[in-house]
């Protein structure tokens, strides 16, 4: 038989159906479409006698890298993003698969279900794995649909549970990679404790079938390499002449030894039970029959392994050579005193059988596993690909221990098929929680691209009303995603500017009040869930300014709600008479909403050309599907390398990026942090932290570099490169223009997921935002009932700052200050607590602008340099819609020093009784007190009411206590 072109013409008397009277019943170790559709498998059947198939991951790559007709049925494929290789595969395998148990189903019923079956190999990369092989075997056995079929399952140390419940749930199993008697013994109770288990639940156990794939020539191959070394040096006759009669001729006696096991296991009153009921033995199946050693008969392996109730799986050329000059006898039985010399002479000779059998099976895993990798390469080289020549790209130069973990994630990623699991939102690769209610942003590109004319016609509508500005009105995920829009892209002539409002700082609010004119702004109120403090209060401020400046019923055409359905906001929205109100989709988390109308929306507000963005973004997204092998996957990879690092130590990343997309930061900032801080673990992102010298930085950090090609700074990529050269990880990501922005927001959102998957955690809940916005209705409720906030005591009050902390962290610095109370020595104390590994968060709640930015990160440099730590800056309460998600939940390796001050001025709130101040000063409160009910590292410094002044002297003091 030739496996490429036709197959010859069985003889008139095959020696093959010879076997049948004998007991033996020959299986074809091979298939393909030419097979099945050109008429030479019904002829098999016929002339010879065959009664079942075998196929493995080698043959299905041979038949489709050798030849072409598999070619239409993979370009069909062309329009599936949700099928990766892998998926590919399988839909093609089950279509032969279906098709050869439909020719042999003749054979499955004049046998009486004894033979006429084919079978089919779960994932070589699961052998390890009893839950992912559990849940792949049920899988393929539903997928296929066929009752004579047989799902393949490795005789591994985890395949073996796994046979055992397969069994007892009625699937038919073909174990694989067998070598040792003793293994094999054990697959055999497996699979009498699952028959056990089929008839206790009344299943009908006559349904069910096995065979035990015992494997023979590989046996032969290394113990006689390892024979004919030992000949080399052996100075013993007695061990040389054992070592010369055992070569060649292992494979056969173990194989007649483990018969005579299966004969035994199989007459015991146990077993005649089961058989009373129906139930058939697990066969002996001899595979790997193909002679490797030329010196050998071609047909040796399978001329002395004859028997009753016996398969052997033949590869083509063993087949027709047997047809040919294949001798048949009864040999399964004979000498097997002889066999048990044999194996006395292997142990004589100084080689130990089990150490072969171990090394075989460890050994047949990866070349199984290996020949899956060139399997799924085949099907990608021979599948259509959709063109991404505008993504932009993506590199990583990583130290070789990280790389390491990243190849094994790597392989975990394909041999699960978890992009596709992604895609189909299975909950299971992260807590298996409410994971799969989070994912709507997978295919929202797609959803505004189908709404692209209604936001073009929005953005219209806006230029022609004449406004002057946009002010967003917003907090984390509804503010992030415009910010980084209005300071990227330059205003579009003839569209308003857009501004952002995202803090409560009284000074803050006055100050962009300042930019707009009232009249002439349009407002966007964007809240999600339509109940956050900010935006309402917010909207309360502008929507009463607006009504002064335009009067009452021109108001709400000055305003645009974008909030989910049947929210607060919609009420307020309607009630008020918005201009419009947006929806966004409930599946998608408010970090995640980049690419909703969250993002959107502004953008067709400040006259962005959405249709370009999103047509661009789309580029990503389908790089990104799951039909994308994983190490071409520029979103799956990222995350893999992100979650990688973390679980490595590595849990920080430095966020570069060029000056033109600089804002990209604090959207990813709070991305990373709040989707993955949480239970303990995560990854820092650190944001806006000047660039040193290699030397400055430990080994607990990554660094992504998002290089805008357009616009690249040298001074970024000299220390970017100074970083690699150091041996540091770097993840390099070229932006080729600012269009491609959405690319990113995708790419990120995807390797975010990813990476909390890797981590081990619910990437979508943010449980600790919660608890800040818990303790900071407590504080604004008491102020409403009191008139007051709660009194507090300070640790230390000297010159004009007030120090003040929890019993825990004040017991702590007291202790370390020693009899030195003073200001300088607290703060010295609490920058000692500092150790490697650790990172240093400033908290400021005070006014976000460049004047007050400058001294702050003079200050987190000063750290930096001095404790060569990662350094966070952050102003509240923006950040607490942000990273305060992993300071709070995070690992417990922050340490913190939150800012506060004595504001200058102050205003209430329309239709409350506090002040923005006082909402300020709740939020700075509750946040400090979850940090220290989370027992994080904590300091407040509160400042007086020149700011300038007390930031000024506030550096300096953290300079000296760092000499």
């Amino acid at each position: 038989m030739n496996p490429i072109g036709t197959l010859e013409t069985a003889k008139a008397v095959s020696p093959l159906k010879q076997l049948q009277t004998l007991g033996q019943s020959i299986w074809l170790d091979y298939i393909r479409r030419d097979l099945l559709k050109g008429g030479e498998l019904r002829r098999l059947i016929d002339e010879d006698g065959l009664r079942g198939m075998t196929s493995n991951p080698a043959i299905f790559e041979k038949a489709i890298a050798g030849s072409n007709q598999y070619q239409d049925f993979l370009d069909s494929f062309a329009g599936r993003a949700d099928l990766d290789a892998k998926g590919r595969y399988e839909l093609l395998a089950i279509r032969d698969i279906q098709d050869a148990a439909d020719l042999l189903r003749p054979v499955y019923q004049s046998t009486r279900k004894r033979d006429g079956y084919v079978s089919l190999e779960v994932s070589p990369y699961l052998a390890n794995d009893s839950n992912g092989t559990l849940e792949e075997a049920r899988r393929l056995w539903k997928s296929v649909g066929r009752d004579n079929i047989m799902i393949k399952v490795p005789g591994t140390r985890a395949g073996i549970p796994v046979i055992r419940q397969l069994i007892s749930e009625g699937i038919n199993i073909n174990v694989t990679l067998l070598f040792a008697q003793e293994v094999y013994e054990e697959v055999a109770a497996a699979y009498i404790d699952g028959v056990e288990k089929c008839a206790a639940g009344n299943g009908d156990v006559s349904r069910i079938a096995s065979v035990a794939s015992f494997f023979i020539s590989r046996i032969d191959t290394l113990i006689d390499t390892q024979a004919s070394e030992r000949l080399k040096t052996e100075p013993d006759a007695i061990r040389q002449a054992a070592l010369q009669r055992v070569q060649g001729k292992v494979a056969i006696a173990n194989g007649k030894l483990t018969y005579e096991a299966y004969q035994r296991i199989f007459s015991t009153a146990r077993w005649k039970a089961l058989a009373a009921k129906g139930a058939q033995t697990q066969r002996v199946l001899w595979a790997s029959t193909s002679t490797k050693n030329p010196k050998y008969r071609d047909v040796i392996y399978v001329e002395e392994l004859i028997g009753p109730d016996t398969v052997n799986t033949l590869p083509p050329a063993t087949l027709d050579a047997f047809r040919d000059h294949g001798k048949a006898r009864l040999s399964l039985t004979e000498d097997l005193e002889g066999a048990r010399k044999t194996m006395a002479d292997l142990a004589a000779g100084g080689i130990a059988m089990k150490d072969v059998t171990d090394k075989l099976t460890v050994d047949g895993v990866k070349l199984f596993a290996d020949a899956f990798d060139q399997l799924l390469a085949a099907v990608e080289k021979n599948s259509p690909r959709p063109t991404t020549s505008n993504i932009n790209s993506q590199s990583a130069t990583l130290p070789a221990d990280l790389e390491t973990t990243v190849k094994k994630n790597v392989n975990d990623w394909r041999a699960l098929g978890k992009v596709r699991l992604l895609w189909q939102r299975d909950a299971g690769l992260w807590t298996n929680d409410d994971e799969c209610k989070w994912l709507g942003w997978l295919d929202v590109a797609d959803s505004q691209l189908a709404n692209a004319a209604k936001l073009k016609d929005f953005a219209a509508e806006i230029k022609a009303a004449g406004f002057a500005d946009i002010l967003l009105l917003g907090m984390g995920g509804s503010s992030l995603c415009p910010e980084v829009l209005s300071l990227t892209y330059p205003q579009t002539p003839g569209f308003p500017r857009l501004h952002i409002l995202d803090s409560t700082d009284p000074a803050q609010i006055k100050s962009v009040e300042k930019k707009i004119n009232l009249a002439k702004t349009l407002f966007i109120v964007s809240s999600k869930s339509g109940s956050t403090l900010e935006p309402n209060i917010y909207k309360q401020y502008f929507f009463e300014r607006v009504q002064q400046a335009v009067g009452a019923d021109k108001a709400g055409s000055r305003f645009i709600a974008i909030t989910d359905p049947g929210s607060k906001m919609q009420l307020v929205a309607e009630r008020d008479r918005f201009r419009h109100i947006f929806y966004g989709v409930p599946s998608i988390g408010g970090r995640y909403s980049a690419l909703s109308s969250f993002g959107m929306v502004p953008a067709a507000a400040m006259g962005l050309d959405v249709d370009k963005f999103l047509d661009r973004t789309k580029q990503m997204v389908d790089a990104c599907a799951a039909a994308t092998p994983v190490e071409q996957n520029p979103g799956v990879m990222l995350g893999v390398i992100l979650g990688s690092a973390a679980k490595t130590g590595r849990d920080k990343i430095t966020l570069i990026t060029s000056p033109g997309i600089g804002d990209l930061g604090a959207w990813l900032e709070q991305l990373i942090a709040e989707s993955t801080g949480k239970a303990g673990k995560g990854i820092i992102p650190v944001d806006r932290e000047a660039l040193g010298a290699p030397e400055v930085y430990g080994n607990d950090r990554i660094y992504a570099y998002l290089r805008l090609a357009s616009e690249p700074d040298s001074a970024q990529d000299a220390h970017v490169a100074a970083l690699e050269k150091s041996g540091q990880p770097v993840v390099r990501i070229g932006v080729s223009d600012t269009y491609n922005l959405g690319q990113e927001f995708f790419r990120w959102e995807i390797a975010t997921a990813v990476a909390g998957s890797i981590i081990g955690i619910n990437a979508f809940n943010q449980p600790d935002v919660e608890a800040s916005k818990i303790e900071t209705r407590k504080l604004t409720s008491e102020y409403e009932a009191q008139g007051s906030l709660p009194a507090e005591k300070p640790v230390v009050e000297e010159g004009g700052f007030k120090l003040f902390t929890d019993g825990k962290n004040a017991a702590e610095l007291r202790k370390s200050a020693g009899s030195d109370l003073s200001l300088a020595n607290y703060l010295r104390a609490h920058l000692a607590r500092i150790k490697p590994g650790d990172y240093f968060a400033v908290l400021g709640y005070i006014e976000m602008n460049p004047e007050n930015e400058s001294l702050l990160q003079a200050l987190r440099m000063s750290v930096r340099d001095k404790k060569h730590v990662a350094t966070c800056l952050g102003f509240g309460p923006r950040f607490l819609h942000s990273t305060g998600q992993a300071y709070k939940g995070g690992p417990n390796s922050g340490v913190f020093l939150q800012i506060t001050c004595d504001d200058a001025a102050d205003f209430p709130v329309p239709q409350q009784k506090y002040t923005f101040g006082v909402v300020k000063a709740a939020q700075a409160r509750g946040d400090f007190a979850v940090l220290a009910e989370r027992n994080r590292r904590a300091l407040r410094v509160h400042l007086g009411d020149d700011l300038k002044v007390g930031l000024t002297k506030l550096t300096q003091l953290v300079q000296e206590a760092l000499r």
